[in-house]
C-alpha cells in the first residue's frame, strides 16, 4: 500500500496507530523542508539594522540579483526577537536557536563583578590574537550553532569561516568548531583572528601586508552610488546637496567613522570573495562548507546633519551591488543550485540623533553618574554608610554584593528598595528587579525579557527611559568634544528574513516567527541536526 499526505488518515483500523504517527511525521518532515539534494554551501548573511520597509522603498533602486532575486526567489520571513538584544545578541540567538539565557549571550559586553569593569563577552586571555593584541574565543558561548553541527556532520572534512566588521559577530558566526573567524582591528584596522582557531588564512595575512586598510583610508570617500535627484521619496532639500566622507589620517576617529560607514561592507566582501578563489569554500565534493558574513545598514551617525536619509538610502544600494556581485560569484564557483542562502536582520537599534530645537520635539536627559550617586544616596540614608551601587552598565544597574553580604542584607529587598527609587527618577519609563525578570512578572512582555536576559550577567535593576530621553553614559565616560546626542526611540523587535534553497518554493510568511525557529529551520533543510539549545519547532517552508 502506498501511503501518501492524501491517504494517510483513512487507514483501516488494523494499521497500528504507532505506525501511523510515524509515517505522519516523515511525511510532514518531507512536505515542511524538500529535498533539495546535498547543499555545498551555507552562505549566512546577517545584516544589522536591514528594515522591510526601506526594501520596499529603494526596490525601483536595486538591481536584479541582490535584494530583489531574495524577495522573488526565496521565503520571506519576519523573526520576532524580543525585547533588548544588540547586534551580537541576536546573532548568536539567529545561529544557536537559543535565547540569551540559555546561549550566555545577552550583549556583546559584559560587567565582570570580579574584576569591576566591562569587557568583551568573547575576551579570552587563554588565547592570543592574530593581527591583533586581543585574544578572542567562543569559550562564553554555552551552545553550539548551525555552523558547529554542519562541521560535525560532515566529520570535520568541510570548512567553515566567518567574517565580521565585529570580533564577537564573527566569533558568533563561526561559533566553535570554525577553520576561522575573522574581524576587523579597531586600532590598526587589520583582519584579526585568534589562535583558538587553527587557521589564519594566507589570503587575508596577504591583504593585511600588501594592501592594509589603514594605507588607504586616505585615499577612501563615501559619496552617492547613484545622483541623489533619482531619490524622489526624499525632500527636496536633502537631494540637492550630496554628502562626501573622508577618513584622514589626521582624525583620530577615522577608523569608527569608517566601520559606521557602508564601505566596511565592502571590505567584508572582500574578504568573502578571497575565501571562495583561495580556499575553493563550496567546491568540496559531497559535505557542506559554511561561509557566514556580516554586514551592517545602521543609520550613520557621524557628520553634522541629523537627518542622515540619504547617507542610509545610499548603504542599502551599495549593499544591494555588494550582494549581487557576491551571489553571481557563488554561482559561478559553485551554483546557487547547489547553495543555502540565509539572509537575516537584526532589529534596528533604539537610537537616533536628536532633533533640532526648532521642532519642538520633547527632549531629557538620564545621566548614569548622577543616578548612581542620588541612588547611593538614598540607600545610605535607609541602610547606613557604604558604596552600595558597583555599576552602571547598558541599562542595568549593579549593586554591592559583598558590602549586602557583609550588612547581611536581604539582596532581594535591597533590589525592590532600589526600583522604587529609581522608577520615580525623570526620564525613567519603567525599573525591573533581575527578581522580577526571572520570576516572569516583568510588565507586558515579561516572557520575552526573561528569555532575553543571561542571569548570570545580568545586572539587579533593568532601567528603559522614556522616548525622547537621551542616556549620557558620565559614569563610564568622560564627556568629549565630539560627543554624539543620542536619543532612546521605540522600535520593533522583529527584523526580516530571507531563505533561498533549492526545492523550497518563494513565498512570504505574513505572521512574524520566532527568531528562535530559524536555525532549526535551517538545519531541516540541510538535513542535520539542530543545535543543542534549539528548542524551538522549524518553521514549516513550502517545497517547489
Amino acid at each position: 500500500m502506498t501511503i501518501s499526505p492524501k491517504n494517510i488518515f483513512s487507514l483501516k483500523p488494523s494499521v497500528p496507530r504507532l505506525f501511523v504517527a510515524l509515517v505522519a511525521g516523515v511525511v510532514s518532515l518531507g512536505m515542511g523542508a524538500a529535498d533539495s539534494g546535498q547543499a555545498r554551501l551555507l552562505l549566512t548573511v546577517v545584516v544589522d539594522g536591514l528594515d522591510a520597509d526601506y526594501l520596499g522603498l529603494l526596490d525601483s533602486h536595486f538591481g536584479d540579483g541582490g535584494f530583489r532575486r531574495l524577495q522573488r526567489d526565496g521565503a520571506v520571513l519576519t523573526a520576532d526577537y524580543g525585547p533588548g538584544l544588540d547586534a551580537a545578541a541576536a546573532t548568536v540567538t539567529l545561529v544557536t536557536g537559543a535565547a540569551p539565557s540559555t546561549s550566555g549571550v545577552a550583549s556583546s559586553t559584559r560587567y565582570d563583578r570580579e574584576n569591576m569593569r566591562v569587557t568583551s563577552l568573547f575576551r579570552d586571555p587563554e588565547v592570543l590574537g592574530n593581527f591583533t593584541a586581543v585574544g578572542y574565543s567562543p569559550a562564553a558561548l554555552r551552545v553550539s550553532t548551525v555552523a558547529d553541527e554542519a562541521r560535525i556532520a560532515a566529520g570535520g572534512v568541510n570548512v567553515v569561516y566567518a567574517v565580521s566588521p565585529s570580533p564577537v559577530q564573527a566569533i558568533a558566526l563561526a561559533g566553535h568548531a570554525a577553520n576561522s573567524a575573522l574581524w576587523l582591528d579597531h586600532k590598526t584596522g587589520n583582519w584579526a583572528s585568534s589562535t583558538y582557531y587553527k587557521e589564519m588564512p594566507v589570503a587575508t595575512a596577504t591583504r593585511n601586508r600588501t594592501v592594509p586598510l589603514s594605507s588607504r583610508l586616505d585615499t577612501m570617500s563615501w559619496t552617492p552610488t547613484l545622483p541623489p535627484e533619482s531619490f524622489t521619496s526624499l525632500p527636496d532639500h536633502l537631494r540637492r546637496y550630496p554628502f562626501r566622507y573622508v577618513f584622514p589620517a589626521s582624525n583620530p576617529q577615522r577608523l569608527d567613522m569608517f566601520m559606521a560607514s557602508p564601505l566596511v561592507n565592502r571590505e567584508v566582501s572582500g574578504v568573502a570573495a578571497d575565501l571562495l578563489s583561495t580556499l575553493r569554500v563550496g567546491q568540496h565534493e559531497g559535505v557542506t562548507d559554511v561561509l557566514s558574513l556580516a554586514y551592517t545598514l545602521q543609520p550613520y551617525n557621524y557628520g553634522k546633519a541629523t537627518d542622515k536619509r540619504p547617507e542610509l538610502m545610499d548603504a542599502y544600494v551599495k549593499l544591494d551591488r555588494s550582494l549581487e556581485q557576491l551571489f553571481a560569484d557563488i554561482d559561478r564557483r559553485v551554483g546557487l543550485d547547489k547553495t543555502v542562502v540565509v539572509l537575516a536582520a537584526t532589529p534596528p537599534r533604539r537610537q537616533s540623533r536628536r532633533d533640532d530645537g526648532q521642532w519642538g520635539i520633547p527632549y531629557g536627559e538620564f545621566s548614569t553618574r548622577k543616578a548612581i550617586s542620588l541612588l547611593n544616596i538614598y540607600l545610605m540614608a535607609v541602610y547606613g554608610n557604604g558604596d552600595y551601587v558597583s555599576a552602571y552598565h547598558k541599562g542595568q544597574f549593579y549593586l554591592n554584593h559583598a558590602l549586602l553580604k557583609e550588612r547581611s542584607l536581604d539582596e532581594r529587598m535591597v533590589r525592590a528598595e532600589a526600583a522604587s527609587f529609581l522608577a520615580k527618577m525623570t526620564g525613567v519609563d519603567r525599573v525591573h528587579t533581575i527578581d522580577d525578570v526571572v520570576a516572569g512578572r516583568a510588565g507586558e512582555q515579561a516572557e520575552a525579557l526573561r528569555r532575553n536576559i543571561d542571569y548570570a550577567t545580568a545586572g539587579d535593576l533593568i532601567v528603559d527611559v522614556a522616548p525622547g530621553v537621551e542616556i549620557v553614559d558620565d559614569y563610564n565616560t568622560a564627556p568629549a568634544a565630539n560627543h554624539v546626542s543620542m536619543v532612546e526611540r521605540m522600535a520593533a523587535t522583529t527584523a526580516p528574513v530571507f531563505i533561498l534553497a533549492p526545492g523550497i518554493a518563494p513565498q512570504t510568511m505574513g505572521m512574524p516567527v520566532d527568531a528562535r525557529a530559524i536555525a532549526p529551520t535551517v538545519c531541516r533543510i540541510l538535513r542535520i541536526r539542530s543545535p543543542n539549545g534549539a528548542a524551538a519547532a522549524p518553521v514549516h517552508l513550502l517545497g517547489k
